[in-house]
């Protein structure tokens, strides 16, 4: 059976190697080469086909442990549960590589059966990239990395899968950021696809928007799981540390969520056009520089692979793909000139140019603060350290200033803002933001970036409701509705402008989760059982220790009861456990989180004579709010990317038909109550 993974995988990759041939042929021979070009969307279609058989097939190998499979060996084991011997498919470099070309070979497949019909003139060019792409994962899962190796002499048992991923947060983490990674590479083609083909139109941006919202919503929430995992699993009291692999994911998110924002101006504008191609080729070729870091071995984490000789491949990819992508971009030049100009810098469209300047300058910081130990490994051979301290000093001014024209901007008006428009959009929220400046300083907020993220974060959600009651209220006066009918109707109308209220209400919540880890309080303390330490304003006591042993590993638990004013109000578990197989200990986090604060526990240690525990204990406050700024970022982008109602479809074609001549006061107010209904 595993044999038929081999065939499987040379299969699509001359299906593959076809495609992309035959693409190319139909291309360059323009009319006469349409059966050719169909030829090749079959192909596609085919490799797509051969790749979920390959990839089904590893899980049936997974699931059936297999040890005859080299992989199924090296990351799977018989006493590991089902569950997490699927997950081993994403668990080491070969597995997580035919993941890589299965979903890109998805993402094919899906293009051609939304535009096949549909008479797309760029579809050629934009499958021909994405098949490139695809014969490039292809020739490592043949070549370099198969994942269907046999051994000769097949062991009882295999060796399992690393501790440290044996957690739900873990197994869902790597697909949902191979999703965003891999999706990139459909926007990127239909840019690539635009430029190539010749056509000078903005349609590329009209198909592209959802390309692009989908991997970005993955890319969010994979991001989101990585640093839940980090919280509970490593036992430092943190969720995000800087790691090379951790900025490599957060680079092309910045990016990608710059070009979702420059890309609405070019929309509705016609700039930005070559700022826009530059985005989306710098996004992708970050998504590979992240999997090319990761699998190097360059870089020291507790993400990347080992070192082996995938590395120099995707450098090659990664050099050879930009040249392309640089190429392409430079031939098209003078078809990229700009309709407009921008015409006043109070507008919503220069709030959006400085949020990408801002967001661009946060990945240049990233990016330096990652490479640099190599750079100075390579000049000096000294592998100078970079760490949080750099990221946070940098970083956390640009977070700030982004929070702030996170509110600014949705409420400026196109083109230029009147001081009027300014008095009537900003009255509001600054009166609530100067109020709840004065009732932080009374509650003693006196940390300086903590202070003027929660100033932000009032002022951003303020303009957020503002926007979401004027486009109620004007709902109900026009259509005589009562507030839910006119909320849910609204927001029906206009999903993309909504949903992104909401995601920007998420990312207000996750900065205000990230300015309390400025009161973070952090104890050591060794008891014995029955005594009892005191952190910030809770109690734990130290009940009892237990120890135990499985097949799979040995434990040390100790109970605490957890005391909060006089009362307890839960007991925990902290353990350290040390797998067998793989000979490694583990921290298994114990938690107490509520609206205020999380209570980490942490069992540091025990010394058996003496009978105590030392444990290690953190107090972080406001963290559960960075959780739930994540899901609503999730709820916001997945309304934004549903498809249009009935109704809002109904609404943008009332909109174009011919109105009757008014005054231009009236045409002006006509004008402010539709953009808010």
């Amino acid at each position: 059976m595993p044999e038929l993974g081999n065939w499987l995988l040379w299969l699509a990759g001359l299906t593959t190697a076809y495609s992309l041939i035959s693409l190319i042929s139909g291309i360059r021979r323009n009319k006469e080469g349409a059966a050719l070009i169909a030829s090749g969307h079959n192909a596609a279609l085919a490799s797509g086909i051969l790749l979920t058989l390959a990839a089904g097939l590893l899980f049936y190998n997974l699931a059936i442990s297999n040890f005859r499979v080299e992989y199924v060996a090296s990351y799977t084991s018989r006493e590991l549960p089902l569950f997490y011997k699927l997950s081993a498919f994403w668990g080491g470099q070969q597995g997580s590589l035919l993941l890589w070309a299965w979903l890109l070979a998805l993402f094919t497949m899906a293009v051609l059966l939304i535009y096949r019909r549909k008479n797309l003139p760029a579809l050629p060019h934009v499958t021909a990239i994405l098949m490139g792409i695809l014969l490039f994962f292809n020739a490592l899962l043949l070549f370099v990395a198969p994942p269907f190796e046999l051994l000769h002499r097949v062991p009882m048992n295999g060796n399992g899968l690393n501790p440290l991923l044996q957690h739900p947060a873990m197994a869902a983490h790597p697909p949902l950021l191979y999703l965003g990674y891999v999706g990139m590479a459909v926007p990127l083609a239909f840019a690539l696809g635009a430029l190539l083909s010749g056509h000078r139109d903005d349609t590329w941006v009209k198909n592209v928007r959802r390309w692009t919202l989908v991997p970005w919503f993955f890319l969010t929430m994979g991001i989101m799981l990585g640093a839940r995992w980090a919280y509970v699993e490593l036992g430092w009291g943190g969720y995000w540390a800087w790691d090379p692999v951790e900025n490599a994911s957060l680079m092309p998110w910045l990016t990608g969520t710059a070009f979702l924002h420059s890309i609405m101006i070019q929309e509705k504008k016609g700039m930005l056009k070559i700022w826009n191609m530059v985005l989306i080729i710098l996004t992708f070729e970050l998504c590979i520089f992240g999997t090319f870091i990761t699998r190097s071995g360059i870089i020291s984490s507790v993400h990347a692979f080992a070192q082996s000789g995938i590395g120099p491949m995707f450098g090659v990819f990664l050099a050879t793909s930009t040249a392309f992508c640089v190429w392409a971009l430079v031939r098209r030049l003078p078809d990229l000139r700009a309709k407009n100009q921008l015409e006043s810098m109070v507008s919503r469209e220069s709030t959006f140019l400085m949020n990408n300047l801002i967001l661009l300058g946060a990945t240049f910081a990233v990016f330096w603060g990652t490479i640099f130990p190599l750079i100075s490994e390579a000049v000096r051979g000294v592998k100078i350290t970079v760490g949080a301290p750099f990221f946070n000093q940098v970083n956390v001014p640009i977070g700030i200033a982004l929070l702030a024209l996170t509110g600014i901007g949705p409420v400026l008006a196109w083109r230029r803002s009147s001081p009027e428009n300014l008095r009537k959009q900003f009255a509001g929220p600054l009166l609530a933001t100067l109020v709840g400046m004065i009732l932080l300083w009374v509650l003693g907020v006196r940390h300086f970036y903590a202070f003027i993220t929660f100033i932000f974060s009032i002022f951003v959600t303020a303009t957020i409701v503002q926007e979401f009651y004027r486009g109620v209220r004007a709902r109900r006066q026009s259509h005589q509705e009562n507030w839910l009918t006119a909320l849910a109707r609204l927001l029906a109308r206009n999903q993309r402008r909504y949903g992104g209220y909401v995601v920007h209400f998420g990312i207000v919540l996750i900065f205000v989760g990230i300015a309390g880890t400025a009161f973070t309080t952090h104890l050591e303390a060794t008891v014995s059982a029955g005594e009892s330490f005191a952190i910030d304003h809770y109690q734990v006591r130290f009940d009892r220790i237990h120890f135990g042993n499985d097949a799979a590993k040995q434990w040390m638990a100790t109970e605490v009861s957890v005391w909060n004013e006089g009362k307890m109000v839960k007991s925990l578990r902290p353990e350290k456990r040390l797998y067998l197989t793989h000979e490694q200990p583990t921290t298994e986090v114990a938690l107490h989180s509520s609206w205020r604060d999380d209570l980490y526990l942490v069992l540091a240690g025990y010394d058996e004579e003496k009978q105590e525990a030392t444990f290690s204990a953190y107090v972080n406050p406001l963290v559960v709010w960075l959780w739930i700024g994540g899901w609503v970022m999730a709820i916001g982008t997945f309304f934004a990317m549903l498809p249009l109602t009935p109704e809002s479809k109904q609404f943008k074609t009332s909109q174009v038909k011919k109105a009757p001549r008014r005054s231009p006061r009236v045409e002006k107010r006509k004008r402010s109550v539709a953009a808010m209904v």
